[in-house]
């Protein structure tokens, strides 16, 4: 091979931002609206977003109160030729149109239904397509179903590492051991038995995880979010998701109190009351902070630290040279090696970050307790990431006016509904419709587009196949 060549190849498979990725991050940051245009905003500067599946396999097999899904998601047939089918055209199209890295999840009613070499074939079709992903599921399968999933039928690995999301909540029925919750504190056993399939999964097996624990709150459990984050904290979760609740999907299930009650403000309260500290989420922000807030953080010794406290000006320091000059760089799916050149390259043309890096880390030793404290919880294994994230979903009545409008090419005046335009205009979730060309937020998919697609999936997908 010509020595030019070799070289060229390798300043591109080195390079630590992929150009398609750049132009992306470029226009996803021209087209936020001005008022998330911040700073601490990682959208268009580090990610594009994430990104979900719609339509796969709305089928679900609990009950929850309330339930996202239209009336219609229970009387669709699951069927893995579909899903395999549907998943791979939504991938494609997000790739064209998103660049050649991003995580998406695998949702639609309850993944585990499908069977598991579809849900296996699923993943590699995101995986083929550049995405990271993630199942998301209610957590209420056995192990002989993960290790289908994540084993050929010769035994081998077919992934090195999977990652699920196990939304488990008082407000769900039909679990098996927990038909019917009093209270979230009676659901820590399953929450701990999730984590531990995964462990096992890795001590048999080697294949690695990533979990992520998600609870939907309404007035009906507010009061109990303290508690599950507080026995969360240690359990081996790498993110602890809440989702205050929404009025969209089957009516039927809108129960529990009034939903507008629930404040993100009020879930994010709970949480720093669970964690014992103060979990700082303006330093980085993802979206419209009126429906996302993230702290990213580190457990030590049972305890959660900030790795970024808004108060820091050491630690915004390095959020800003983070956001400046390491945005867009892939530091999920690469391998090792190959992201050390990237970090590299990035170093060589911004040496001064490595002074502000010194200068961060000095002061996130500190604040753990000292390097004493931090290498000896090392040595011991207790030592791990885990975010912190509320996701607040909005009304449905609120999104359809909204989106209209949008489609219109209009401004809403009503304030709930300009309120709902500004944040879908800046949506971190979005769904693909390789069909249309559109990219849709998530919330206009469930409040939207969701209850005539069922309806549509109801005759294409009977329950009863003649």
């Amino acid at each position: 091979m010509h020595p030019i060549r070799t070289l060229r190849r390798l300043a591109e498979r080195t390079r630590p931002v992929h150009p398609h990725t750049r132009r992306v991050l470029e226009e996803r940051w021209a087209a936020l609206p001005e008022h998330v245009r911040t700073p601490a905003q990682t959208l268009g500067r580090h990610a594009v977003g994430c990104e979900g599946t719609h339509g796969v396999f709305p089928k679900c097999n609990l009950t929850c109160t309330p339930c996202y899904h239209s009336a219609d998601a229970n009387k669709v047939r699951v069927d893995g030729e579909h899903t395999r089918t549907q998943v791979g055209a939504q991938m494609a199209y997000l790739r064209e149109r998103r660049g050649p890295f991003a995580h998406a999840q695998l949702i639609g009613g309850e993944v585990s239904l499908l069977p598991p070499d579809d849900h296996a074939a699923a993943l590699q079709a995101m995986r083929d397509a550049g995405r990271e992903p993630m199942s998301m599921t209610h957590g209420d399968f056995d192990a002989d179903y993960l290790r289908a999933v994540a084993l050929d039928a010769e035994g081998r690995p077919r992934f090195r590492r999977l990652s699920f999301a196990a939304h488990v909540d008082s407000l769900m029925r039909g679990r098996r051991g927990a038909v019917r919750p009093r209270s979230e504190t009676e659901l820590h056993e399953h929450r701990r038995a999730f984590v531990q399939m995964f462990a096992d999964l890795r001590a048999e097996h080697g294949v690695q995880s990533f979990l992520a624990h998600n609870m939907t709150v309404t007035p009906a459990n507010l009061d109990e979010v303290a508690e599950v984050a507080r026995a969360v904290l240690p359990m081996g979760y790498g993110m602890m998701s809440f989702q205050p609740a929404a009025f969209v999907g089957d009516q039927r299930r809108w129960r529990g109190g009034d939903y507008d009650d629930v404040s993100i403000d009020a879930v994010w309260a709970r949480i720093e009351e669970g964690l014992g500290t103060r979990a700082s989420y303006a330093a980085v922000e993802f979206g419209d902070p009126r429906c996302n807030r993230t702290a990213y953080g580190l457990v030590v010794d049972g305890s959660w630290y900030v790795w970024c406290d808004d108060t820091s000006p050491v630690d915004l320091a390095g959020r800003d040279a983070f956001l400046g000059h390491f945005g867009g760089v892939a530091f999920t799916g690469t391998p090792p090696a190959l992201l050390a050149v990237k970090v590299l390259r990035v170093l060589a043309r911004h040496p001064g970050d490595v002074l502000v890096a010194v200068r961060w880390l000095r002061g996130f030793v500190a604040r753990v307790g000292g390097l004493r404290r931090l290498a000896g919880a090392a040595r011991r294994g207790r030592v791990r990431p885990l975010n912190i994230v509320v996701h607040a979903f909005m009304d449905a009545a609120d999104v359809a006016p909204a989106w209209a409008a949008m489609q219109a090419g209009e401004t809403a005046t009503e304030p709930r509904v300009l309120a709902a335009q500004e944040r879908l205009a800046a949506c971190t979730y979005s769904m693909a419709h390789p069909e249309t060309g559109q990219l849709v937020p998530a919330c206009v998919q469930h409040s939207v587009l969701d209850p005539v697609a069922n309806a549509e999936l109801r005759q294409l997908l009977p329950l009863t196949v003649l």
